[in-house]
């Protein structure tokens, strides 16, 4: 089996590294972190120029490629420490429309998705769920032909931006109950919609979406009512897979500049990557990376297996693994880096930050080692 990349896919990932080290350095980028709204408008409507957010998505829509294709911009993204919602609008709240989107809602949102007019977030996560999909309390009950809708959503990854949400609801069933779990499209604009923004870890922005008497009307539904699960385990399956190369691109930059570093400071009247401790810690760092390389491939490659279960467990061991491996590099980093390496002046904490958020996003080590045991056992 051939894994290399095609000659297309090579020109997307050089095109976006090159772009986003010319205007994405990192003194522009704490601008944006700093600015009212968290994010830049122009930059996201770039990356829609370039193709960049309607990948994964139908031609017909603006869209084109796939989830390796997805994986080379998430991975220059994690490298340049773009806070702008990728992961939130164009992995998961785009491919929910996508796969369970009617022709009218496609119709209606894709294209400004795609071309970065518009931005969709998926809200599914609860304050008591600890990563468990299937834990919904948020309440859609049927009303007059349409529902009304109310709950809260927790940490949802780029809430403050969104023009719309895809919120997970349960229609019928106790809270942990496979079945009853529905989705909806709901806009932002819904009055009983409210959205309590904040800034994470890493200076990006999620929120948590408050619904209070939403009242929806029947066309808000996205695929068949009662049997969402499937798909949000799916959507959220590929939003790992993105997460992940996103943080082998942070990974690979901190190897990087450690590389760098260690190479210009000096102790003892020579540079300290002479020193042979230092150069067995940095293999270490690199080999981190490389294999983590070969997970985000692997994960990449099931993404789209037809088995759930499948597709899951190798989407989860790749989480676990990377998560380790992450921790590990960036601990390495700032080490290496002394003092100076947790200063807000220096990039290296920043992507520590960023590391230190992937290892409990969508999921923490603990929770996907526990689901991969789980999966394993009945395979």
């Amino acid at each position: 089996m051939n894994f290399d990349l095609s000659e297309e896919q090579k020109m997307l990932r050089d095109a976006a590294q090159k772009f986003l080290r010319t205007e994405y350095r990192f003194d522009a980028r704490n601008q944006i972190v700093a600015s009212a709204s968290g994010m830049s408008r122009e930059h996201w409507q770039r990356f829609g120029e370039f193709g960049w957010l309607g990948l994964g998505l139908p031609e017909a829509h603006g869209g084109f490629g796939g989830v390796v294709e997805l994986i080379q911009i998430a991975e220059a993204m994690g490298a340049a420490l773009v806070v702008e919602p990728y992961l939130a609008s164009t992995v998961l709240g785009a491919q929910a429309l996508t796969r369970a989107g009617s022709a009218a809602q496609q119709a209606a949102w894709l294209p400004g998705l795609a071309s970065g007019q518009r931005i969709l977030a998926l809200a599914h996560g609860e304050a008591d769920a600890r990563h468990e999909l299937s834990y919904v309390i948020t309440r859609a009950t049927a009303k007059d032909g349409g529902w009304l809708l109310s709950g809260r959503k927790s940490g949802v990854l780029g809430a403050p931006w969104a023009d719309g949400f895809v919120v997970v609801a349960r229609t019928s069933g106790a809270a942990d109950e496979r079945q009853g779990i529905s989705l909806f499209l709901v806009d932002a604009k819904t009055p009983g919609v409210q959205v309590a923004g904040y800034r994470s870890y890493d200076g990006s922005r999620a929120g948590d979406l408050i619904l209070e008497q939403v009242v929806l009307g029947a066309d808000a539904l996205l695929g068949t009512e009662g049997e969402g699960l499937g798909l949000l385990e799916h959507l959220v399956d590929l939003g790992i897979v993105a997460a992940c190369a996103d943080a082998l691109g942070a990974m690979g930059a901190l190897l990087r500049k450690t590389g760098e570093y260690v190479s210009t400071r000096k102790q003892f009247d020579v540079p300290i990557a002479s020193f042979q401790v230092i150069q067995h810690r940095l293999v270490d760092m690199f080999a981190a990376v490389e294999a983590s390389r070969s997970l985000v491939l692997m994960a990449a490659l099931h993404a789209e297996h037809p088995d759930a279960a499948t597709r899951s467990r190798a989407v989860s061991a790749a989480k676990a693994a990377i998560g380790e491996r992450a921790r590990f590099v960036a601990q390495q980093a700032v080490q290496l880096h002394g003092g100076v390496g947790m200063t807000e002046e220096l990039d290296i904490g920043h992507y520590f930050r960023r590391l230190t958020l992937f290892c409990n996003l969508l999921g923490s080590t603990d929770h996907h080692l526990q689901r991969f045991a789980t999966l394993r056992a009945v395979a």
